[in-house]
């Protein structure tokens, strides 16, 4: 029996990992990107019968919850109606030299997902799967109890939303660290020692790295 449809909105390697990641731990997945479903056939057939391809509205509506994995635009064109009243899973991280200079961001003033959550007001918006190399999941991923697996940081302003991501975490093979409010997402972020460590880093070692964490070494 499946669990819920999670709707994955960007079909890089971070949703195409995550979807396959899901797919074994009992979800079902819908997935869309920017060119449009009919280009995804092949990648729904490697998935297999709990995957179909969708737009990112049909994505969004279709979703028990939703997982953008697709780097934030200032311009923003995510399906926002679709998204309303649902659970929104933030995979995105800022980098200058890949997305601008978004001031918000460069300035202090706010993080990249707590922009996500300004573009997104009417969803509860998480960062999660920030902070692990998308095609490492699966080797990283190990059953529930087993000594030393994997950690990964969860952070959101809303507690449905980091007990959801708590179970994905677990469901998919890792343990969570609870990293909220969504202000502190920066302490996972590029340049940071949970950053550094994403090959490997338990539970205790990944407490200490977000304690750690410097915003000189923001990058």
């Amino acid at each position: 029996m499946t669990k819920e449809t999670i709707g994955i909105i960007g079909a890089g390697e971070v949703g195409t990992q995550i979807a396959r990641a899901a797919i074994l731990a009992g979800y079902s997945i819908v997935i869309a990107n920017s060119r449009g479903p009919e280009t995804l056939r092949s990648l729904v057939t490697a998935l297999g019968p709990n995957a179909r391809a969708s737009t990112a509205a049909g994505a969004a509506a279709a979703g028990d919850f939703v997982m953008i994995a697709a780097p934030l635009k200032l311009d923003n064109k995510l399906p926002v109606t679709e998204l309303a009243g649902k659970i929104v899973l933030d995979t995105n991280n800022y980098m200058l030299w890949r997305d601008g200079d978004y001031p918000q961001v460069t300035s202090g003033a706010m993080t990249i997902h707590e922009l996500r959550q300004q573009q997104l007001p009417l969803s509860r918006v998480a960062s999660a799967f920030t902070h692990v190399q998308a095609p490492r999941l699966l080797g990283l991923a190990s059953p529930e109890g087993t000594p030393n697996r994997h950690a990964l940081a969860v952070s959101s302003n809303f507690r449905d939303a980091v007990s959801l991501v708590t179970r994905l975490y677990n469901d998919l093979g890792f343990d969570a660290v609870d990293n909220s409010p969504l202000f502190q997402s920066w302490r996972v972020g590029p340049g940071q020692p949970a950053w550094e460590a994403h090959a490997h880093q338990t539970r205790t070692e990944l407490i200490a790295n977000i304690a750690r964490a410097d915003k000189a070494n923001q990058r």
